[in-house]
């Protein structure tokens, strides 16, 4: 998993409260046993009037939104089913932070074990976020995931609560097995040091 410490980006406003995770990757797209592949068809009901082609009123598909890392997006952001296709999708469409006020619990915990940052940020600051980045093309954010702080060059700066392991395995690019990877010298010696059991 790659770390995450510090992201500067194009930021890609979704006004839209309630997403789901059948919006974000619709369950016809789940038959893949890898985690890629999904990206394409993410958001695909809205992003595309009939498969390949775009819908130009779907806002992440405006030209000024291509290359965008960070998404911005209203309240409880990831409800519905608990499929990990969610951020595996969002990640291969190129976002390494989601920012919204809330987000559904399971797809937060998703996020943090596929290396990707949800951010709880207040409402003020989520629709400060969301109006410069409709007004302007090009508009980028900082997320610092050290500092715990979201800014962009305006001089606006708002910070944001994590959890400690949560931060420090981001920090360290580090999924559940990563983590248990770590201590792989203590659990051989503890495996040496057993009985056997026949």
């Amino acid at each position: 998993m790659e770390p995450f410490k510090k992201l500067t980006g194009i930021v890609a406003p979704l006004d839209r409260s309630n997403v789901d995770t059948d919006q974000i990757i619709p369950k016809q797209f789940l038959k893949r046993i890898e985690r890629t592949g999904f990206g394409e068809f993410a958001f695909y009901d809205w992003r595309y009037l009939e498969y390949p082609t775009p819908n130009p009123k779907f806002v992440l598909n405006s030209p000024k939104y291509r290359g965008a890392s960070i998404l911005v997006a209203g309240p409880n952001f990831g409800s519905g089913s608990s499929r990990e296709h969610a951020p595996w999708a969002l990640q291969e469409y190129g976002f390494r932070a989601i920012i919204a006020p809330s987000f559904a619990d399971i797809f937060r915990s998703n996020c943090f074990q596929n290396g990707m940052l949800p951010v709880v940020l207040s409402q003020e600051g989520v629709s400060t976020l969301m109006a410069k980045a409709l007004q302007r093309t090009g508009y980028k954010a900082t997320v610092d995931l050290e500092r715990q702080t979201v800014s962009d060059a305006d001089g606006w700066s708002e910070s944001f609560e994590v959890d400690q392991f949560r931060k420090d395995s981001l920090l360290k690019g580090l999924d559940d097995i990563g983590r248990t990877l770590v201590k792989d010298p203590s659990i051989a010696a503890f495996e040496a040091r057993r009985k056997p059991r026949w």
